[in-house]
């Protein structure tokens, strides 16, 4: 299946409890892409860099399998950046700095190639954007995959509210899940996001897993104990990709293939958190991806006696 991918291609300066880099390659669509290129060969990106990022790695991207003619580069202007410093418990984090830069007046153009992508994935970027992306696209998608965040449940909530209503799997996490639906519980409030549009969400926990909601069926994916956590920056988008990218290669839209999209899914977060940046998912080797998805169904498989009057 053909995968358009539109997000952030960006440079972050990212400071956690175990080291610092001033300046590496980012955004959201970066690491989806990469993620998704370990499954399909027919990647689409759409996004915008500046005068400031190397070629040499769109290159490397395109010898991945991602198409880069939708990736649009502003000479008279410099990439989006993002600073941030993690906690101890790397789950909490300040944002240090925000410059938009090129990503201030952002027009995306889907080339006439990829408008017949199967399925879409929209990284996290402001609902007109999304929807922008949508409104170019033709009939033949299949499948529309959205991320957002809670900055836009502030500030963008009738725009949210819009495109909600053109996506079939949401994805956010159990912190996001509760402000968007204003229900604790998250049975409860994945029973309101659906009355939003989507009929599949995704409820990310971080280092607790992630839940699959559909129709009445909840699936639950854990996340794999690691010893080494250096960078979670990045973690949520690679997540998406090698979701979205699993369902591109089996083409299988399924709710039961979903299940085995969500744990490839998890695998490759747990790749991306070892290296600051996306330095772990570019050097990543197959044989690797395989290891530890055999780590994932020796945590969840187990056999047991029902114990009987």
């Amino acid at each position: 299946m053909k995968l358009l991918v539109i997000g952030t291609v960006a440079f972050d300066a990212i400071e956690t409890p175990f080291g610092k880099v001033e300046r590496i390659e980012g955004g959201a669509a970066n690491y989806i892409s990469l993620a998704a290129s370990f499954f399909s060969k027919n990647i689409h990106l759409v996004s915008v860099i500046g005068r400031d990022f190397d070629q040499d790695y769109v290159n490397m991207l395109e010898t991945r399998g991602i198409n880069t003619a939708g990736l649009e580069r502003k000479e008279n202007q410099d990439s989006f950046f993002w600073s941030g410093r993690y906690h101890m418990d790397m789950n909490t984090r300040d944002t240090l700095a925000t410059e938009l830069n090129v990503l201030a007046d952002f027009n995306p153009v889907v080339p006439n190639h990829a408008k017949d992508a199967d399925i879409v994935m929209l990284g996290n970027l402001t609902p007109q954007i999304q929807k922008k992306v949508l409104e170019q696209m033709d009939n033949s998608k299949k499948l529309v995959v959205m991320d957002t965040m809670n900055f836009w449940m502030d500030t963008q909530w009738e725009a949210l509210m819009d495109v909600l209503q053109y996506i079939d799997v949401l994805t956010i996490n159990d912190e996001e899940a509760r402000q968007l639906s204003g229900e604790y519980s998250l049975i409860k409030a994945a029973n309101k996001i659906f009355n939003m549009g989507p009929k599949t969400l995704i409820i990310k926990k971080g280092e607790h897993g992630a839940l699959l909601f559909h129709d009445h069926h909840v699936f639950f994916a854990p996340a794999l104990p690691l010893e080494d956590v250096f960078d979670p920056t990045g973690a949520g988008d690679t997540f998406a990709g090698g979701f979205v990218g699993y369902l591109a290669r089996t083409q299988n839209l399924s709710f039961d293939n979903m299940k085995n999209a969500i744990i490839y899914g998890s695998a490759m977060a747990s790749f991306c958190v070892e290296k600051f940046g996306p330095n772990k998912l570019i050097e990543l080797q197959r044989a690797e991806i395989n290891e530890r998805i055999k780590d994932f169904v020796n945590l969840v498989q187990f056999d047991i006696d029902l114990v009987e009057d």
